[in-house]
């Protein structure tokens, strides 16, 4: 939860206990709880209407997409995917164009390449 551990929510609740008191912490509990589903609600409404805005094409969409982290994260295995599948039929091209050296034999030396 947000990285929040037990023994942290118990010093947060031991705390609220005493700035609150045990009368009026029960109040305060439904208040935050109220306000939690009111930004959940908001957040559901915000996604439904950015889906229904973008149309079809965007029926998966989540607000997280809207993350720059995980946008750009998604483009780079994205091209790392094409990288690894376009590369991968030159080699086997390149393997079957090219013999295979025989026992003894120098492999080619190419001078502008190193």
């Amino acid at each position: 939860m947000m990285g929040i551990g037990f023994a942290e929510f118990m010093v947060i609740g031991v705390v609220a206990l005493l700035v609150f008191g045990p009368d009026r912490l029960p109040d305060f509990a439904r208040q935050a709880g109220r306000m939690v589903r009111q930004v959940r609600t908001l957040s559901r409404q915000a996604r439904d209407d950015i889906r229904s805005e973008l149309g079809p094409e965007y029926a998966d969409f989540e607000l997280t997409d809207l993350d720059p982290r995980r946008a750009i994260r998604k483009h780079i295995v994205e091209a790392w995917d094409e990288d690894e599948d376009a590369s991968e039929e030159p080699r086997s091209k390149k393997n079957a164009a090219q013999p295979t050296l025989r026992a003894g034999e120098i492999p080619p030396y190419d001078v502008d390449a190193t």
